[in-house]
């Protein structure tokens, strides 16, 4: 099982300037991983962010030449590339799609919803994407829509039924299940027979003045059962590589009513409550992922730190089950 990295997992460096994609190239290669997620996500709704290009996030265009030289450096250290975007309309699908294939990735993630479950949006979602596989035939490119904190694995699964072509499957987030009152290893072994790709992310629940939040933490430090998560994966699906995306410094609100996805009450397992990652009267949970500037440069250190331990988190699963 192959293990590769998305940018997120470094998103203060991204968005400060740090780091460019092909910093992050080198990176995931120093780091001995196989491969990288790109997320082509402009800056955050409301934010203007320098150093993200306001379309295509961590790439700095979707000029043809720009694209090659990516191509080439992904070459040059053997690295596989799955795309990540966001959004159900076609036009910018297909444009994705197109990028996706210059840069030699061979997969495209989008997630529906964002910021608030809209079931309007999931409604729409099947006709569009079925507009889009004749190009992905054409690239033999794989379509993987994600769990992304709005929606249940039964609402993915069944966008994916309904389109109903052997291009369009899922991109299984350990994680983001918990903000729709699902437990994760529940959801991952749903989606697992459908799965063309993942991510590996850690969270703990935390009380924010008396409302409970999602917050992410460097893998193996929160309460997901990232090993069961691993093996359900390796045994139900058909995926050759899993891909890490540490969400730290990372803070989330429950997007769905309490029970939705079948978790009703907070304190056991995934939803079991810790304390806070940092002291709050100086590291206020709102500003985990945009921290202030004062801040910033310990914040940039911490989650270079829980990189490390991230990989070497997952590694160590993977050497368990994949000898």
């Amino acid at each position: 099982m192959k293990i590769g990295l998305d940018t997120e997992s470094c998103h203060l460096q991204f968005h400060n300037g740090l780091i460019d994609i092909f910093g992050f190239i080198k990176k995931a290669a120093e780091l001995e991983l196989d491969g990288i997620m790109i997320n082509i996500i402009g800056g955050m709704d409301g934010d203007n962010e320098e150093y993200i290009h306001p379309k295509w996030g961590c790439l700095k265009g979707n000029d043809p030449e720009y694209l090659k030289t990516v191509k080439k450096e992904l070459r040059n250290y053997g690295l596989y590339a799955e795309v990540a975007m966001r959004g159900i309309d076609p036009e910018y699908l297909a444009e994705a799609i197109e990028l996706t294939h210059e840069i030699g990735a061979d997969l495209l993630r989008t997630y529906c919803c964002f910021g608030k479950y809209n079931p309007k949006i999931l409604k729409k979602a099947p006709e569009n994407f079925k507009k889009i596989v004749p190009l992905l035939k054409k690239y033999r490119i794989k379509f993987a829509i994600e769990n992304h904190e709005e929606e249940t694995a039964d609402e993915i699964i069944e966008i994916i039924e309904k389109v109903g072509s052997p291009w369009v499957g899922a991109h299984c987030d350990i994680g983001n299940s918990m903000m729709a009152w699902e437990e994760p290893v529940s959801a991952v072994r749903k989606l697992a027979p459908y799965a063309f790709t993942s991510h590996f992310k850690d969270h703990i629940i935390i009380d924010d003045g008396g409302e409970y939040k999602v917050c992410g933490t460097p893998l193996g430090k929160g309460n997901v059962d990232i090993d069961e998560c691993f093996k359900i994966l390796f045994e139900k699906s058909t995926l050759t590589r899993v891909n890490i995306e540490q969400n730290f410094p990372f803070l989330s609100i429950f997007k769905r009513e309490k029970g939705t996805g079948g978790v009703s009450k907070i304190g056991e397992g995934a939803f079991k409550v810790e304390k806070p990652l940092f002291d709050f009267e100086k590291h206020n949970p709102h500003d985990y992922y945009y921290p202030p500037g004062k801040y910033l440069e310990k914040m940039i250190k911490e989650q270079e730190k829980g990189l490390q331990e991230s990989v070497k988190h997952l590694k160590g699963i993977r050497n368990k089950y994949c000898r």
